[in-house]
């Protein structure tokens, strides 16, 4: 391979590095050129691609996009996923071909630019696929809210019946018309002028005391009751 073509090369895997959300590699040792074949159909029909690498120029590109942990996965024979897609539907993908061929081993990846180890990668390819995550999703989100609404077209319905059965016994009879609401607004109470308000009757404890020399009125002196004549004895009268 010549200079020309190594850059063309490197170029190429430039663009898949840029353009895929996830990239997982695997060890391809025992893999036959039919079954590799089988392989990228797979991962063509959920929007990825299978490509043997070599590590060299793989770096080189790695090097040019800044994909920094992309390059410890490049050891021995290695062949990249490049996922432009579901990344759970690509892994799966590949999962399933390893454990019927027994072959391309997980080695990691790189998912949104943070790395992924190998069993992180296994873990991905048993999730379910993105649309099915987004409805279970969905489903939890709007489960509260469905509750809600219930709630509160319960509780409205309820209310209505309620109205609609005092109306009806008001206009039947059953129960008296209210009476009509009173004035809201008072009238005004007139003030009275300032200069004829009478001024405020002086607290028991604020009386006006007397003058310290005014001499204090003589006290008052009862009337001595006279004593009832006494009564002429018996002797007296016979006496006189």
């Amino acid at each position: 391979m010549n200079r020309e073509q190594k850059a063309a090369v490197i170029d190429e895997i430039d663009v898949k590095i840029q353009e895929s959300g996830a990239i997982f590699a695997v060890d391809f040792r025992g893999i036959t050129v039919p079954q590799a074949a089988e392989l990228r159909d797979k991962l063509r029909a959920v929007d990825a691609s299978f490509k043997v690498v070599k590590n060299s120029l793989t770096e080189r590109a790695a090097d040019q996009v800044g994909a920094e942990h992309l390059k410890p996965l490049l050891a021995g024979p290695t062949a990249l996923t490049f996922v432009r897609g579901d990344a759970a539907t690509a892994a799966k993908a590949v999962a399933d071909f390893a454990r019927i061929t027994d072959k391309l081993a997980f080695k990691g990846g790189v998912m949104d630019g943070a790395p992924l180890s190998s069993d992180q990668v296994t873990s991905i390819s048993k999730l379910p696929p993105r649309d099915v995550l987004y409805g279970q999703l969905v489903g939890l989100v709007a489960s509260p809210l469905t509750g809600l609404v219930r709630t509160l077209n319960a509780l409205i319905g309820g209310l209505a019946i309620q109205l609609g059965a005092i109306l009806e016994k008001k206009e039947s009879g059953e129960i008296p018309a209210g009476q009509p609401p009173a004035a809201a607004v008072a009238e005004p109470v007139e003030e009275a002028p300032v200069d004829e308000v009478a001024p405020a009757e002086a607290a028991p404890d604020e009386q006006p005391q007397a003058p310290a020399d005014a001499t204090p009125p003589p006290p008052d002196t009862a009337p001595v009751a006279e004593a009832p004549p006494a009564e002429t004895s018996s002797i007296d009268k016979e006496n006189n």
